[in-house]
């Protein structure tokens, strides 16, 4: 028998019906309707951002805070979380919006691939290629005997000339014996392994984890110290299944993202 006094149906959240998918939700605003102050400075500043687009300049804290009519402290804070979402960037002595994130594939795809892809141009700045005895702690990892010659070589990621990260490879040198003359350091260091020794990735292990840079990694990456970094630990072996090299890349948490496809899989 029907029930004769239905429930009535449920309303729609409203909150949900202008939803952008991957947005906070409730824009991030608490169900009381509290919110601190530069926190709405900040989503105000955010549409500010959206109608300027891509390389346009911020006005100053000092405008921001008589457009707002609140303190310039206030509107720093706001500018701070901007600028460590990748928002904003700094230029010179001002502040521009920046473009979007770069996405990086988490694939055996390789940094100059994926930054190619997004229409950007990829480069490197080598730092340091040094050649030295294998310790034991990396031994494993690199398929090196302990004591062994094995290489070391840092460099600086770039994307569009703009510094965006830091990656230190360690590899046999009994694997790329020529790596100090015959390579390109500004170039794939993937496509030299495998267009002039003949050697191909067959799998990785891979971790990321949230850091902040040392005093130094900022130095060379350009960023504050307090700018959070996503790190990026690698185990790279070749079709074989032999350990081919081992590698700690920073990138710049305000400049990029991560991408994965996931198939499908048991419950």
């Amino acid at each position: 028998m029907d029930n004769p006094n239905p429930a009535p149906p449920a309303a729609h959240p409203a909150h949900l019906l202008d939803q952008a998918p991957g947005a906070p939700i409730r824009s991030g605003i608490p169900e009381h309707g509290r919110i601190p102050k530069y926190y709405a400075v900040k989503a105000r500043i955010a549409a500010l951002i959206e109608e300027l687009g891509d390389g346009q300049p911020l006005p100053t804290e000092r405008d921001l805070a008589e457009r707002y009519e609140v303190a310039r402290e206030t509107v720093r804070q706001a500018l701070r979380e901007l600028l460590l979402e990748g928002r904003l960037r700094r230029q010179g002595r001002g502040t521009v919006v920046a473009g979007p994130k770069l996405e990086q594939p988490l694939s055996l795809a390789s940094y100059t691939e994926g930054v190619r892809r997004q229409g950007r141009t990829p480069g490197r700045n080598l730092i340091s290629l040094d050649r030295f005895p294998c310790p034991a702690a990396l031994a494993a990892e690199t398929g090196v005997p302990v004591g062994g010659p094995v290489w070391h070589m840092e460099r600086v990621l770039l994307a569009d000339e703009e510094r965006v990260g830091l990656e230190s490879t360690y590899v046999s040198v009994d694997r790329v014996p020529r790596l100090d003359e015959d390579f390109e350091p500004d170039s794939s260091f993937y496509a030299y392994l495998r267009d002039s020794l003949g050697i191909g990735f067959g799998d990785a292990d891979e971790r990321i984890e949230t850091v902040l840079a040392t005093p130094r990694e900022a130095l060379l990456i350009g960023t504050p110290p307090a700018l959070p970094m996503l790190l990026i630990h690698r185990l790279s072996r070749d079709t074989a299944g032999r350990p081919l090299e081992r590698v700690r890349t920073l990138y710049r948490g305000d400049r990029f993202s991560f991408t994965t496809h996931l198939g499908g899989g048991t419950g």
